[in-house]
């Protein structure tokens, strides 16, 4: 059923993930790896997908419909996360503007920002354009620079590299399923494929859960 849904809601990105991917490693037939040591959930009796991404990329960009997409057909026992990336130091800005869009329950904003960069061209890469752009949606900018510079937002950040460690993520978009396994559109070649590859993982890990 999944699949049958998937196929037309994908069908125009999945030939547009197609041409923007297939690297050595989809085409190795590696679909995804297995971690050596399954990692604990961090969210309380429920399995937990983690989307890697950064608000820079651009592959990021073009599936954020289909994760939300995705989401709406996860069950209750599952927990769709998206963990913001940070390969150096200049993308953590990106970091802390995505946790306090969740600190300050604005995570209705988290596509916009998609659009803002790669359809505005709007450079939301430094403290002070993040700042500016939060207020022009209407969040007040002591509130935005309040939950920016707190304690929990860094304490989320760190946390969130810390599981892009863990995980082994080289690029974005990437999904961890269960603590167990990683895949990417550069590992099954398109956008949709991924997300297929994901569930298929999700349905084993659900099915081996089910058992136990």
């Amino acid at each position: 059923m999944l699949k049958t849904i998937f196929k037309h809601t994908f069908s125009a990105l999945a030939i547009m993930g197609a041409a923007a991917f297939v690297p050595a490693m989809a085409q190795s037939g590696i679909k995804y790896i297995t971690l050596e040591t399954a990692q604990p959930s961090d969210t309380p009796d429920k399995v937990e997908v983690l989307e890697f991404f950064s608000y820079s990329c651009s592959h990021c960009a073009e599936m954020e419909p289909l994760f939300q997409d995705w989401k709406k057909t996860l069950p209750d026992d599952v927990a769709f996360i998206p963990v913001p990336v940070a390969f150096n130091a200049s993308m953590q800005p990106m970091q802390h503007l995505y946790y306090s869009l969740v600190a300050l329950d604005k995570q209705d904003l988290h596509p916009q920002v998609f659009n803002a960069i790669h359809k505005q061209g709007k450079k939301l890469f430094n403290r002070d354009a993040i700042i500016q752009w939060a207020e022009e949606q209407g969040i007040n900018k002591d509130e935005f620079i309040a939950a920016y510079d707190s304690f929990g937002v860094s304490a989320k950040a760190k946390r969130a590299s810390e599981l892009s460690d863990t995980y082994q993520v080289q690029a974005t978009p990437s999904i961890a399923i269960g603590g167990k396994h990683l895949t990417s559109p550069g590992m099954t070649g398109t956008y949709a494929s991924s997300i297929l590859e994901a569930q298929d993982l999700l349905n084993q890990i659900l099915a081996e859960k089910k058992a136990d």
